[in-house]
C-alpha cells in the first residue's frame, strides 16, 4: 500500500474506532443529560435546597434544577407543558389535578405534613395572641389565596375559630405572605409553622387550637413527561426515606400520616 493511502486508511480506522467508543459511552450514560428539574410547593424552599444539595453530593455529576412557586401555579405550569421530572406539591388537591390529567407517573408518595400559625413582625406592633385577634378593625392581615394550598388551609381555620378575616391582600404563595410580613407591610400574616421557624428572629410565630382542623399533606412524584426517570426515582426515594425524614422533622415538618 502507497504511503498516503496507509495514513488515509489509518485516519479512518481511528475515527471508526472513536466512533464505536463514543457509541459504547453513550450506551453507559455518558453522554446522557444528569439534570433532574424538579418542581416544589414554596414553603418547601429549605428543606428541597438542603436535600437537594445532599443528593448531588451523592450522585456526582447530577445537577437538581429546583423551581419553588405556589402548588396551583406549579400544577398549571405542569399542565400547560413546563418540562419538570419530579412535582412534589404542599396539599393532595393540586397533585390530584396532574394524576387525573395523567401527567403523573408510578405511585404518589405523601412524605410530609405542616400546619398554619400566626406570623407576626418581631415587635408585634398590633399586639396579636389568638386568631380571634386578626379580625379587630385596623389590623392588616395578609393571607394566601384560596386556590393556594396555604390559603385554602387558611379557610379552614377561618371557619373553625368562627372569625370573619379581612385580609388586605391574598398572595400567590406562603413565601409572599411571610415577606409581607418581615417588610412589615402586614401586621400578622397566616404561614406554615416551618416557614416561622425558617425565618429565624425576623417574625414571631403564635399558634392556635383551630389550626389542627387544617393539616395540609405534602405528596410527590415523577411526571409522565420527565426526561430522567432513574433519577427521578432515586430523588424520591431520598425524600422519602430517613435521610429526607430528618430534614423535614428538623424543618418543623410533621410526619405523613399512615
Amino acid at each position: 500500500m502507497r504511503p498516503g493511502r496507509q495514513a488515509a486508511a489509518l485516519v479512518l480506522a481511528a475515527s471508526l474506532a472513536a466512533g464505536l467508543l463514543g457509541c459504547s459511552a453513550a450506551a453507559r450514560g455518558g453522554g446522557a443529560d444528569r439534570t433532574l428539574t424538579v418542581f416544589a410547593a414554596a414553603s418547601l424552599k429549605a428543606s428541597f435546597t438542603r436535600l437537594a444539595g445532599e443528593f448531588e453530593l451523592r450522585n456526582p455529576g447530577v445537577k437538581v434544577r429546583l423551581s419553588f412557586a405556589g402548588s396551583s401555579e406549579l400544577a398549571a405550569q405542569i399542565t400547560q407543558g413546563a418540562p419538570a421530572d419530579v412535582f412534589a406539591s404542599a396539599d393532595t388537591t393540586n397533585m390530584a389535578k396532574l394524576s387525573d390529567a395523567s401527567l403523573t407517573e408510578g405511585a404518589v408518595q405523601d412524605f410530609a405534613t405542616n400546619v398554619l400559625t400566626i406570623a407576626v413582625p418581631a415587635s408585634n406592633p398590633a399586639a396579636v395572641s389568638a386568631f380571634g385577634d386578626l379580625a379587630r378593625p385596623g389590623v392588616k392581615v395578609v393571607i394566601c389565596a384560596s386556590q393556594v394550598p396555604c390559603g385554602a388551609a387558611a379557610r379552614a381555620v377561618e371557619k373553625a375559630a368562627g372569625a370573619a378575616l379581612k385580609p388586605v391582600s391574598e398572595e400567590s404563595s406562603v413565601a409572599d405572605v411571610l415577606g409581607k410580613v418581615i417588610s412589615g407591610e402586614a401586621d400578622a400574616g397566616l404561614v406554615y409553622v416551618t416557614d416561622v421557624k425558617a425565618a429565624g428572629d425576623k417574625v414571631r410565630g403564635i399558634p392556635f387550637a383551630e389550626a389542627g382542623q387544617a393539616v395540609n399533606t405534602y405528596p410527590i412524584a415523577a411526571l409522565r413527561g420527565g426526561r430522567n426517570k432513574e433519577l427521578a426515582a432515586a430523588f424520591m426515594a431520598t425524600v422519602t426515606g430517613p435521610d429526607g425524614a430528618k430534614i423535614f422533622s428538623d424543618a418543623g415538618f410533621g410526619a405523613p400520616v399512615g
